[in-house]
């Protein structure tokens, strides 16, 4: 009997998805591109990064990421909602809360006195511009002769109604190549669970299955932390467009600053097979240790990695469903077999 009613709830959520259609109109990948989203290069001058090329982080002290944790996740991978530090305070859930969150501080400043897990990064900054409406060429220094990389970047295809007629891509963000205006950007990888895996096999050959998810959170808020502070020194030092920036943690959460920092499989950038191209410009595992799955994951699980972009209109968005005549372009452009991105790119296609 459940298995029916599971079967039959299922034909039923078929049924909707499939009749469902967007609310908006859908353009076609040559109109999406007309409609692009148009930034005022003529008066516009891209802040020149302090560094240029990789650069290498080698473990990093943890006491350093600990000001820019953000606790509210923490509390919801143990499925306890509600917003940090208000949720230490809550009617409900308050008590518990505040026990985990005492569990937390005692282990975390384990971790940090006995080195229990370690740090990395590498990051990048290159010279950069933007080809062919939605690729990011990424150059190996300022004479932009030789190109890196091309990073290949998708469009959003659906005006939604009562919102923009802008049809964004994160190409939009870095100067086109024919203005003849010298833009960067930027790459990073960062971890902090070096060890943990370790830890957390530790603990559950203890039988102590709660402190073994309590490491795995921790090492996992820590990298998010890494990322948040990395960008911070990105923005007021490396890159330093922002070097008289002051915000607290709160603010940073709220992403207050300029610039943004997508990462591949993420509504902005949902193609995960980028990151290749990403652990590639920046030798991400042997710098850091990072690895990929062949479903590109990240190993150790607790870390983050992305692309920096600088330009103060820059902004987070999702592309949302894209057509076929946008897949096609793009196998084309990442010489791929189409079929081979469809499997990848599944999730985001109007099969309408």
């Amino acid at each position: 009997a459940y298995v029916a009613e599971i079967q039959t709830e299922y034909n039923q959520v078929r049924t909707r998805t499939a009749n469902r259609k967007p609310k908006g109109k859908t353009l076609s990948y040559h109109e999406a591109v007309s409609a692009g989203l148009k930034l005022d290069w003529d008066n516009y001058l891209p802040p020149i990064p302090n560094i240029l090329g990789i650069q290498v982080l080698d473990d990093y002290p943890l006491e350093a990421l600990v000001d820019t944790i953000d606790w509210t996740p923490f509390f919801i991978t143990w499925n306890l909602a509600g917003k940090y530090p208000k949720i230490l305070q809550d009617e409900k859930v308050g008590e518990a809360a505040r026990n985990l969150f005492d569990d937390a501080q005692i282990m975390l400043k384990q971790l940090i006195a006995d080195k229990q897990l370690k740090a990395q990064a590498a990051f990048g900054l290159w010279p950069a511009n933007t080809v062919n409406a939605d690729d990011i060429e990424v150059y190996a220094d300022e004479s932009r002769a030789e190109v890196l990389s091309t990073l290949h970047q998708i469009r959003q295809q659906t005006q939604k109604m009562g919102a923009s007629s802008e049809m964004t891509s994160l190409a939009d963000f870095v100067a086109p190549k024919d203005t003849g205006i010298n833009d960067y950007i930027g790459a990073f990888a960062v971890t902090a669970g070096i060890g943990v895996e370790q830890l957390a096999s530790e603990y559950e050959a203890k039988g102590d299955d709660y402190n073994s998810i309590m490491v795995k959170a921790l090492a996992d808020r820590l990298a998010e932390a890494f990322a948040e502070h990395l960008h911070m020194r990105v923005r007021k030092e490396f890159w330093g467009y922002a070097n008289d920036e002051i915000l607290d943690n709160e603010e940073l959460i709220k992403e207050k600053y300029q610039g943004i920092r997508p990462a591949p499989g993420y509504p902005a950038c949902p193609d995960h097979t980028e990151k290749e191209s990403l652990f590639a410009l920046l030798d991400a595992t042997n710098n850091t240790g990072i690895s990929l799955t062949e479903s590109f994951a990240m190993m150790p699980a607790a870390s983050v990695s992305g692309w920096y972009f600088s330009h103060p209109q820059s902004k987070y968005f999702s592309t949302g469903k894209i057509q076929r005549d946008q897949l096609e372009s793009l196998a084309l452009r990442k010489d791929v077999p189409t079929e081979q991105l469809q499997r990848w790119l599944g999730s985001i296609m109007d099969d309408a």
